[in-house]
């Protein structure tokens, strides 16, 4: 497999109700048919790529997630984060909310990307599949282990090897990795832990 830069997407999410209510603006437009934002009047932006306010759970989804599920199922190493501040759309886009109340094409990238990476698993029965996962969050500057059932708020370090690489956290960060034999046992450890 080729090495894969990162890839950088940007998510406009619409107006929240009670930021209709109170009168706000829409601040952030998508230039058409590039991959282009511009914030303000003037500040012009490119990514990788760029989803509206009217775009779809499944469609970033498709696009940003599923690739890499494929590299993951031939056994490259992938990771997912997402950045912004509070009130952007993060938890939306990753999760969708309480998967037990979440209608399907509410659901966000992990619940689709877990039930995906089994349905893949339970496919290729001759093939030995070992699932680790960590759920970190990086809040004002803080590393958070959201497995972390003692404390909310548990001092995580980042530690280099020999040669001053940090490379993946997994080998690198003292956070919790939790062994997932289901997607049923990923969404209770996850949503209903």
């Amino acid at each position: 497999m080729e090495e894969i830069p990162v890839k950088v997407a940007v998510r406009i999410r619409p107006l929240l109700s009670k930021e209709v209510l109170h009168n706000h603006q829409v601040c952030v437009r998508l230039v058409p048919n590039t991959q282009q934002i511009i914030i303000g009047k003037d500040r012009v932006f490119t990514f990788d790529f760029v989803f509206g306010k009217n775009s779809t759970q499944e469609e970033v989804y498709t696009v940003c997630i599923k690739p890499l599920l494929v590299s993951l199922t031939e056994g490259y190493n992938a990771t997912v984060f997402a950045y912004g501040q509070t009130g952007s759309g993060k938890t939306y886009t990753i999760g969708g909310g309480h998967i037990a109340s979440v209608a399907e094409d509410e659901k966000g990238i992990i619940p689709r990307a877990i039930q995906e990476l089994f349905q893949h698993i339970s496919e290729n029965r001759n093939i030995d599949f070992h699932v680790k996962v960590s759920y970190i969050e990086v809040y004002k500057e803080e590393l958070r282990d959201l497995l972390e059932l003692e404390t909310s708020v548990k001092e995580l370090h980042i530690r280099e090897d020999e040669k001053g690489n940090t490379g993946r956290i997994s080998k690198f960060c003292s956070c919790h990795r939790l062994g997932i034999i289901s997607a049923t046992n990923f969404f209770f450890v996850f949503f209903f832990f």
